[in-house]
C-alpha cells in the first residue's frame, strides 16, 4: 500500500515537472518589447510561426493583446500551418485578427510551402484582408515595407523585393528565415523574422545538431542584432514546430517601437 502511494506521488511529481518544463512555456506567452530609434513613432506588433496545429494561445487572447497594445500595423512573419486540414483552425485566428481593424501584412514560411497546394492558404489570407508580400514592396505613409519570400524554401528574390523601393524613405523588411540577412546586399533600416523559435528547446549545441543555416551556427537565433546593412530582430515565435513543447523558451508576441 505504502509503495503504491509513493509511486503515485512520484508520478504526479513527474507530470508536474514535465508540465512546468515543457508545456507551460507554450502557454505562458511573453510580450517582448523592442525599442529601436527610427524616429517613426510607429508601433508594429509581430506574430511569427503560428503553426496553428501546435498552438496553445487562443485567438481571443491574441485579439485581446492587439486591442490593449493598439499597434499601427501587424506583421506576421510566416509559418501559418503546413497542413491543409488545419486551415479551418487557422481561419479562427484570421477572423480574430481581422476584427481588430489593424492593417496586417505577412509573408509565407517554409512550412506554408510544404502544403501540396499553397493557393488555398493564400486565398484564405486574402479573404480576411491580410496583405501577402512575395518579393515585393509597398509604399506606406512613413516607410516602405518590403516582403522577402522564404529563404529556406529558395523563394527569396532580394532584387525583385527591392525593385520599386523609394530610396528616400525608411525601409522595413518582413521575412521568415533570418538567414537571408547574410545575402542582402542593400541597405535597410529594420528587419523582422522568425523561423528559429529561439531554439524552442534551450539546450547546449542545439544548432550544432540541427542544421538551421549559418546564422544560428554563429550563435544568432533570437533577439535584436545589427550588421552593416541594417538591424534585424528574430522572434521566438508563438507556436511550436515538430513537438508541441518548449524548454526554457517561452512563446512570444513582439511589440516593435520604431
Amino acid at each position: 500500500m505504502e509503495g503504491n502511494v509513493l509511486y503515485c506521488l512520484y508520478l504526479l511529481l513527474f507530470i508536474l515537472l514535465f508540465y512546468i518544463g515543457f508545456i507551460l512555456p507554450t502557454q505562458w506567452l511573453k510580450i517582448e518589447r523592442i525599442a529601436y530609434a527610427l524616429q517613426l513613432k510607429l508601433r508594429i506588433l509581430q506574430i511569427s510561426d503560428l503553426h496553428v496545429e501546435r498552438l496553445r494561445i487562443s485567438p481571443a487572447r491574441i485579439a485581446a493583446i492587439i486591442d490593449k497594445e493598439k499597434p499601427d500595423y501587424i506583421c506576421i512573419t510566416g509559418d501559418f500551418t503546413k497542413h491543409r486540414k488545419s486551415l479551418p483552425k487557422l481561419e479562427a485566428y484570421l477572423r480574430a485578427l481581422s476584427i481588430c481593424h489593424v492593417p496586417i501584412y505577412c509573408v509565407l514560411g517554409n512550412h506554408d510551402y510544404q502544403q501540396k497546394n499553397v493557393t488555398e492558404l493564400i486565398q484564405l489570407l486574402s479573404k480576411y484582408g491580410l496583405h501577402l508580400l512575395r518579393n515585393e514592396s509597398l509604399h506606406l505613409e512613413k516607410f516602405d515595407l518590403i516582403g522577402i519570400d522564404d529563404f529556406d524554401s529558395r523563394k527569396s528574390d532580394i532584387g525583385a523585393a527591392f525593385q520599386t523601393v523609394d530610396p528616400s524613405k525608411p525601409k522595413i523588411i518582413i521575412t521568415h528565415d533570418p538567414n537571408v540577412v547574410l545575402h542582402i546586399d542593400k541597405a535597410y533600416d529594420y528587419l523582422m523574422a522568425g523561423h528559429l523559435h529561439g531554439k524552442q528547446f534551450n539546450i547546449p549545441y542545439f544548432f550544432k545538431i540541427k542544421d538551421a543555416g549559418k546564422l544560428p551556427r554563429m550563435g544568432i537565433y533570437k533577439g535584436l542584432h545589427k550588421q552593416s546593412n541594417g538591424a534585424y530582430y528574430i522572434s521566438k515565435g508563438i507556436g511550436q514546430t515538430g513537438i508541441n513543447a518548449r524548454f526554457l523558451v517561452r512563446s512570444e508576441i513582439t511589440i516593435h517601437e520604431l
